[in-house]
């Protein structure tokens, strides 16, 4: 069964307690969380302050996604804040291996995002290193975008690459993610599916992250 990360970007922020309260009692796995800096991406999300009071009550992983330009400077507070998985963006990574070292040192798992423009195959000196993958199946700022069919394509051709490498590393799948398209990317290869409206929008969440949670039974 796939992991299943809720999208907190997507959550009602005026009654966030709640809302975190619904994953922990879930089946849902991780929070995942979106910062972004209004630079790399044309929005402006929460930061660690945010996130470490969010750490005080979640009791899942908390899996981190740096939408933000020179994310090195942060690494350190971002543990700080409560992350178990940091992801920064190959597009703002213009030091990747450094990076990802950094970011274990600091007793973190490292993963890489790409953007819908961005081919799997630039991975592959570096796939190894990485603990997890994600392809990003909208372009990233926005939540409620509609799915881009090409990134099946790039699930299958991440899962090559991390299959011939003889590696574990994780494929995680983030944007416009529903029941009607969970089961071709379970089946292409994905482990993690992000969803946030598709989850918050839901007249009964715990429910949808239950039918997300079965999905390639």
């Amino acid at each position: 069964m796939p992991i299943i990360a809720p999208s907190i970007l997507s959550a009602d922020f005026l009654n966030l307690g709640r809302d975190i309260e619904m994953v922990n009692n879930s089946e849902a796995d991780w929070f995942h969380l979106d910062v972004m800096d209004g630079r790399f991406v044309p929005n402006i999300s929460y930061g660690m302050s945010i996130i470490g009071t969010m750490k005080k009550m979640a009791k899942k992983t908390f899996d981190v996604h740096l939408m933000i330009l020179e994310p090195e400077k942060y690494f350190e507070e971002f543990k700080k804040a409560g992350a178990d998985i940091l992801t920064i963006h190959y597009e703002a990574s213009p030091h990747l291996h450094r990076s990802l070292q950094a970011i274990k040192a600091l007793g973190m798992k490292a993963g890489v995002a790409l953007n819908p423009h961005t081919p799997v195959h630039l991975l592959e000196n570096i796939i190894t290193e990485i603990d997890l993958v994600l392809i990003m199946s909208v372009n990233p700022g926005f939540g409620g975008q509609k799915f881009i069919p090409q990134a099946l394509d790039k699930v299958k051709a991440a899962r090559k690459m991390i299959t011939d490498a003889g590696c574990n590393t994780l494929i995680e799948v983030d944007g416009g993610v529903t029941l009607d398209n969970a089961g071709a990317l379970v089946n292409a290869g994905v482990d993690t599916l992000v969803a946030g409206n598709t989850v918050f929008s839901a007249p009964d969440p715990t429910d949808m992250i239950k039918r997300l949670k079965q999905v390639g039974k």
